[in-house]
């Protein structure tokens, strides 16, 4: 069988860039939240010097422009100037910051970094620079298995995911709300009250304890703000319901947009849903199936050693938020698509191991995950799938 001579997108474990070291200047940084540490290789300059810096990026800038004149003092022709750091607290700013002064940057994926297995092993920020700039040379030469790179994203791709993001936050705090004023009126003994109800500020006053007593005033205060809260949330919900719907409508046809309105019209998947997919990780970038199901945390981690063989379970190592979402879609498909092509093969290997129905559904969530890939990237509708009619 003939392999597909299909162009695959580089997966970022390696640099696709022949490396010249005579004309490359690389730089590493170790970031904290009051400092960096910048460790260099400066061509023609044998010591590799190391700076640490404020939290500045203009004085990062003025520090590699030094070591860029010392270089080319020593008679080396600066072509390359490459900079790498970690993943974390300060986000990708600084990777998009560089690219648009002319310089190549790229972010580290921290886990990607191999590290001494030692129970004690010592741990300085000077001792991570000289690691980062261990794995960061390894991935420039090309070599695979140093460290992995964050494929970075525009600042207009990432303000999209935050509408999703944001109402799942809140959602969760109107969950905690909700279940603080239940705890509430248990412990005064007040059973039957729905605190979500519309009306149920305007009760209040009525409630009495078993005793025969109305609620203490302190704990009627806090109850009240607490629902007052909750109203906040609840509007706010809405508000990004809304701007949603908004969007979909104002370009129904372009981008993300048109992906989302593709989703939603498979039964079982709602907007909300079809929105985190997509912007999550439908509308990246992704090499293959594979990497499609790594990305969402749903492999496995088989842990084989001689004639040992055994899973320890999910990886859990990409985006939790798309795992999440896939696995309480997985049994919502179950619901809504019975008569699929998947859930059928879900319940053929099901039906006389019941036991193996949690395990399995995760199997399911990854397979959907691919269909729904396949769906948006090639119009591939997946077999016995019930679609809404167009809008």
């Amino acid at each position: 069988m003939r392999k597909s001579t299909q162009h695959k997108p580089n997966d970022l474990s390696r640099s696709l860039t022949v490396l010249d070291m005579d004309n490359t200047l690389i730089a590493v940084i170790e970031m904290s939240q009051s400092s960096w540490l910048v460790g260099g290789i400066v061509p023609g300059i044998e010591r590799q010097p190391l700076k640490k810096l404020a939290t500045d990026q203009h004085a990062l800038r003025a520090l590699i422009g030094r070591w860029r004149g010392e270089a080319e003092r020593r008679g080396a022709h600066i072509t390359r100037i490459a900079v790498a750091f970690e993943a974390g607290h300060d986000g990708l700013w600084l990777a998009r910051w560089l690219r648009a002064q002319g310089i190549e940057a790229h972010v580290i994926h921290a886990s990607s970094v191999a590290v001494s297995r030692e129970h004690r092993r010592a741990k300085t920020d000077r001792l991570d620079t000289e690691l980062l700039k261990r794995s960061f040379l390894g991935w420039l030469r090309g070599e695979r298995d140093h460290c992995k790179m964050v494929a970075v994203p525009t600042l207009v791709e990432e303000d999209a995911k935050r509408p999703s993001r944001e109402r799942e936050n809140l959602v969760g705090e109107q969950t905690r709300l909700v279940n603080r004023l239940k705890a509430a009126f248990v412990r005064l003994g007040i059973r039957g009250f729905n605190p979500k109800h519309k009306m149920a500020a305007e009760r209040l006053d009525a409630l009495v304890t078993p005793e025969g007593e109305s609620i203490p005033p302190n704990m009627l205060a806090e109850i009240k703000r607490d629902l007052e809260r909750r109203q906040i949330v609840k509007q706010q919900i809405a508000q990004i319901e809304r701007a949603r719907l908004d969007r979909l409508a104002a370009a129904p046809a372009e981008g993300a947009s048109a992906m989302v309105r593709l989703l939603a019209r498979v039964v079982g998947i709602g907007v909300e849903t079809a929105d985190m997919l997509v912007q999550e990780v439908l509308s990246r970038n992704m090499r293959d199936r594979r990497a499609v199901a790594r990305y969402a945390g749903l492999t496995g981690s088989p842990d084989e050693s001689g004639a040992k063989r055994r899973e320890k379970g999910l990886a859990r190592s990409g985006n939790a938020r798309v795992r999440r979402g896939m696995i309480q879609l997985a049994w919502r498909f179950l619901m809504f698509q019975k008569n699929s092509a998947l859930a059928q093969w879900y319940r053929q290997r099901t039906e006389n191991a019941p036991g193996t129905r949690k395990t399995m559904v995760v199997a399911l969530a990854r397979k959907l995950l691919i269909a729904l890939w396949r769906l948006v990237r090639d119009g591939i509708v997946p077999d016995g799938i019930r679609l809404r009619p167009a809008q």
